[in-house]
């Protein structure tokens, strides 16, 4: 349509990812022959759209991963992924800020939600074995989706915590970490991960200000 605006590649992609999602959620509550072809036939559409957005993808085998996660029931209830991360401040009002070895960006301590620990608990894990700082957590202070804001290829959630410096040395992790350091808000590096979405929020928490949890808004009634 002449005119029109270019759909986002990032929007591209969480679409197909919710598509995938109520697809591989169907196959794994459905009973009906009929409905399993439906499903799977979304599923190939879902791979189609990933690929058109990112470019390098492989939509078979992409499909075929995601019809081999499939599981019945609950078990098969697709839901995004959790990541834990942690906003570190130190007496200079500084954040601890790593370089990631993964995408090259400058982005706060964060990995994945292990089993067997709490939230809490992650976040000084995290921040020790990528940084070698020892951290309290103090406060939740902003739950992000990754997908929505584009740094993620899948769904994921980021709790995001407010954590006080406890001690240690900087020693980045040999894997994942290229760089870091301690950083002021004049003198953030680049390139840098979604630095309008919780920096703001990073420095006012530091500072002491008694900040709400941020969140992503509803874009739309999720129901209608």
């Amino acid at each position: 349509m002449a005119g029109a605006e270019r759909v986002p590649a990032h929007r591209l992609l969480e679409w197909a990812e919710t598509l995938s999602a109520i697809a591989r959620t169907g196959l794994g509550f459905t009973e009906s022959l009929y409905e399993e072809e439906r499903f799977e036939e979304i599923l190939r559409i879902a791979a189609e759209m990933k690929g058109a957005a990112v470019g390098d993808v492989d939509t078979e085998a992409l499909a075929s991963e995601w019809m081999t996660n499939v599981r019945p029931g609950t078990r098969g209830y697709v839901t995004p992924k959790v990541a834990v991360a942690a906003v570190v401040g130190d007496d200079e009002g500084r954040i601890l800020l790593i370089k990631r070895s993964d995408r090259g960006v400058w982005l706060y301590p964060t990995g994945w939600a292990d089993v067997g620990y709490s939230a809490s608990e992650i976040v000084q894990k995290e921040v020790f074995e990528e940084t070698g700082i020892r951290c309290e957590p103090l406060r939740l202070i902003a739950l992000i989706d990754g997908t929505r804001h584009g740094f993620t290829r899948i769904p994921m959630y980021s709790l995001v915590f407010h954590c006080r410096l406890l001690g240690g040395e900087l020693r980045p992790h040999p894997l994942e970490v290229t760089d870091l350091g301690w950083f002021a808000r004049g003198e953030l590096p680049q390139p840098f991960a979604l630095e309008e979405v919780w920096i703001d929020q990073a420095f006012a928490a530091v500072a002491g200000e008694d900040v709400p949890v941020l969140f992503d808004p509803p874009r739309r009634a999720p129901w209608g």
